[in-house]
């Protein structure tokens, strides 16, 4: 008797399905089962109220969660970014593939790069993150831009700039790259100036923790799917976040790179920023240590810096904290 389909749970939009897409087809190809997708609307893909005002955290996540608790799919897909820092108990974190690019991106009429906007420049964005950096960006050249706050799918946003609404949208590169739009940027905005979000450019393969053998089965062979490198640096962005006690719409950037001399990985890197929406006040810090070689030592490196941020001031400029 052949085995069923295994059910993979994805949100239903454009991107969604695209990188469910390819998580599938990889998982055909490690487990040789077929995998069928089953489209879920979670709360975020419904709600028109901004991210900010709807908590952000968990908002494109809870539906899928609750269908693997339910037993109507055996994995989900998520985006890392959008995932609560903390991991119920019920379910395990099967693998986090390598990394898409994770910066953030421009796309601008007449295809202008960040420092050719004009002064006034209304630039379109739905975190509080990017508006930050941004603000900030600009006026180290001397730019006054204005951050105006969007919802939305990849085509909605783009379409603003495209009918004159707005001069640009800030998206995240890993997104159009999954869905063969990169031709579109006007700017790759360098982490140096604009932080992405802890996990961004990053998936999450959840399933069951539970003990019958089925999903122990299915667990060892997501597992197959990992990159331990990745897994690692979103530990550390995710770690940063958690100990910030910020959820997935507060402004808080941060980023994990891996350095060596092209021979090995010798260290790693993790750098945050946390800041007033208006750019006028940013805490940003860096810390280097060894390659973290356990999850605990990868999620330490997050809350040493996390803890250097606060000493700074961090607190005071994200606005409300989660309780």
């Amino acid at each position: 008797m052949t085995e069923r389909a295994l059910r993979l749970g994805t949100r239903r939009s454009k991107l969604a399905m695209a990188q469910s897409g390819q998580v599938a087809e990889a998982v055909r190809r490690l487990t040789g089962r077929d995998v069928e997708l089953v489209e879920i609307t979670t709360y975020g893909d419904v709600s028109r109220e901004h991210l900010a005002q709807i908590g952000g955290t968990g908002v494109f996540v809870a539906a899928l969660r609750d269908a693997l608790a339910r037993g109507e799919v055996d994995f989900a897909v998520h985006s890392l970014k959008d995932l609560p820092t903390t991991q119920p108990d019920e379910l395990v974190l099967a693998a986090v593939p390598k990394r898409e690019d994770p910066r953030d991106v421009l796309i601008a009429r007449e295809g202008l790069t960040f420092e050719q906007l004009p002064n006034g420049a209304r630039v379109g964005t739905g975190s509080p993150r990017r508006m930050a950096q941004l603000n900030a960006y600009a006026r180290t050249h001397g730019l006054t831009i204005e951050t105006v706050p969007i919802r939305g799918n990849v085509d909605t946003r783009i379409g603003f700039v495209r009918n004159g609404e707005l001069d640009a949208v800030v998206l995240a590169a890993a997104g159009l790259n999954r869905i063969g739009r990169t031709d579109e940027v006007t700017d790759f905005l360098s982490v140096d100036f604009v932080l992405p979000a802890p996990g961004q450019g990053a998936l999450a393969i959840e399933c069951r923790a539970g003990a019958d053998g089925h999903d122990a089965a299915l667990v060892a062979a997501l597992a197959g799917l990992d990159d331990p490198h990745t897994r690692v640096a979103v530990t550390a962005e995710r770690a940063l976040l958690a100990a910030l006690e910020a959820g997935c719409s507060a402004p808080v950037g941060a980023l994990a790179d891996l350095l060596g001399d092209g021979q090995a990985v010798t260290e790693m890197r993790l750098r945050g920023v946390v800041g007033t929406t208006d750019g006028s006040s940013l805490v940003q810090l860096s810390i280097t240590g060894p390659v973290p070689t356990s999850h605990g030592d990868a999620a330490a490196l997050g809350r040493e810096l996390a803890d250097e941020m606060l000493a700074k001031g961090a607190a005071g400029l994200m606005g409300e904290r989660a309780l």
